[in-house]
């Protein structure tokens, strides 16, 4: 699905032509939707305690450090 081995976590979603590899925050992966960026598609990585699904409550999922997945490779902080 083109996510690097250092992004993986323990779930894969297709939407809408991304992936969402994780437990992206909803507000992210709106984000992406509205603003569509040329990407494979958001990581969050792992399994953080405090991600939504996880714990913690809708403040801490907002403040996960979600990753844009790039075409070629790097991954970068995703602003959402």
């Amino acid at each position: 699905m083109g996510v690097p081995v250092e992004a993986s976590s323990c779930h894969t979603a297709l939407v809408d032509g991304y992936v969402v590899e994780g437990h992206v925050p909803v507000s992210a992966l709106v984000s992406l939707l509205e603003t569509r960026p040329q990407a494979v598609g958001l990581a969050l990585a792992g399994m953080p305690p405090d991600s939504p699904g996880m714990g913690g409550n809708e403040e801490s999922w907002d403040a996960q450090p979600v990753l844009l997945i790039d075409h070629n490779g790097p991954l970068e902080p995703f602003d959402y």
